[in-house]
């Protein structure tokens, strides 16, 4: 048999466990990624010629290919929130946002800086790379199909959803900033990293988003030639069209992708909510996210098997673990203090701060553009356990956890007389 039969075989195997594997797990502390992994630590263990995975003689292959996960993925949350977006609607966000992001990326920072004694810039890029939650592995406490009720999405999974759904894009000036202290080392780069990486590219992310999803939105539910009214046709690939456009003209634009495509996917959905065609093309758009990830796992999976843990360190471990049982949890807890959330809804939140696939394309992005100091082998033995770990953790929590929340909120539900869910858990 040869190398390409088995890469094709192996291909199958992912897209067979996306297809199958979340409806056998529904129920069961066991999450698809989580399910991939295993998978794919077991097919490299078997004595087969599968190609290795090689995170630094990959890098760059390894950068596109989390890329597209990464916007793919944008797009089908933004699609499938119900909650309009507003400032008081979308407070426990904008909580995680402004400080549980900052003070993740200071307390992981301080931890690398302390236990592992790296420059400034490879441990303000360790933050930086690890801040942002990811949507791509996040899919057990997401929201779920677009639903005509604005009120649908309850607290903890609107929470995280929009929370991932933002500070993927908002990570990259951090990565920015440390990609600059690498190059040019002192302070003279502040000043123009606030002027164009914080507040120009952001900005354009932003208004780039709006204005797509309002071009898109329009010409998908109230154009007025019939052939363009694209709601009608039911071709959900489009989701597709909407993703690429969004991300390809803003950066044209030199502003944040990520931003844009969640923006627009907003966008989009704020058009018409009640429209069926929201489900054609979130169903769409999650089918690729789903079959991505069982490969990118898989291939993870190959990662490990293959040794690619070796440079990692005690101290490296300590730093993965701190950020996901103690950073996390704390600054998301205290993010949630006074917000409407109850103390059941604000411990979930805090708790689920996923880490994954965004975290791989950071990292890879940023060691195209300098030398951290750091053998790269270090750099990506921290972040992939730090992804490992978390696909572990909270893929045998997520399904328990969420469903003793929902059965929690159901009975408080029923002592109000019928009146919604209860908010403060």
């Amino acid at each position: 048999m040869g190398n390409s039969d088995l890469i094709f075989a192996v291909a199958g195997v992912g897209a067979l466990l996306a297809a199958v594997l979340p409806q056998v797990l529904r129920k069961r502390p066991f999450s698809l990624p989580l399910a991939c992994l295993v998978v794919g630590v077991l097919l490299y263990l078997l004595p087969l010629d599968l190609p290795r995975l090689d995170l630094v003689a990959h890098r760059a292959a390894v950068e596109h290919v989390t890329e597209i996960c990464v916007l793919i993925s944008l797009m089908g949350a933004g699609l499938a929130i119900n909650r309009p977006f507003g400032w008081r609607n979308w407070a426990s966000t904008w909580r995680l946002l402004i400080w549980t992001m900052p003070l993740t990326v200071a307390a992981v920072a301080g931890a690398a800086w302390l236990l592992l004694g790296w420059p400034f810039a490879a441990v303000l890029l360790l933050g930086a790379v690890l801040s942002p939650t990811d949507p791509v592995l996040a899919s057990d406490v997401q929201v779920g199909e677009p639903v005509d009720s604005e009120k649908a999405d309850d607290e903890v999974r609107f929470t995280l959803t929009s929370e991932a759904g933002l500070n993927d894009g908002l990570a990259f000036p951090l990565v920015y900033a440390a990609i600059a202290l690498a190059l040019a080392g002192g302070s003279g780069w502040i000043a123009e990293w606030a002027l164009v990486d914080l507040l120009y590219k952001c900005g354009i992310g932003v208004l780039c988003g709006l204005l797509m999803g309002k071009v898109l939105g329009r010409m998908f539910f109230r154009a007025r030639t019939a052939d363009l009214r694209l709601a009608e046709h039911r071709d959900g690939f489009v989701a597709l069209a909407a993703t690429f456009l969004a991300y390809g003209l803003t950066e044209l634009a030199q502003g944040y992708g990520f931003i844009a495509v969640f923006v627009t996917a907003c966008t989009i959905r704020a058009a018409e909510r009640t429209h069926g065609y929201n489900g054609v093309l979130h169903g769409f758009i999650e089918q690729i996210e789903r079959l991505l990830t069982a490969w990118l796992i898989l291939l993870l999976g190959g990662f490990v098997a293959g040794g690619g843990l070796a440079a990692l360190t005690w101290r490296g471990a300590a730093v993965a673990l701190l950020l996901l049982l103690v950073v996390r949890p704390l600054t998301g807890w205290l993010a949630g203090l006074g917000g409407r959330a109850g103390p059941r809804e604000r411990g979930v939140t805090a708790f689920f701060g996923i880490r994954g696939i965004g975290s791989l394309f950071y990292l890879a992005y940023a060691l195209g553009q300098a030398d951290f100091g750091v053998p790269a082998q270090e750099l990506w033995a921290v972040v992939a356990f730090t992804i490992l770990a978390s696909v572990a953790l909270h893929g045998v929590t997520a399904t328990p956890v969420m469903a003793r929340l929902d059965r929690m909120r159901a009975r408080a539900a029923e002592k109000t007389s019928g009146e919604p869910a209860a908010q403060h858990l």
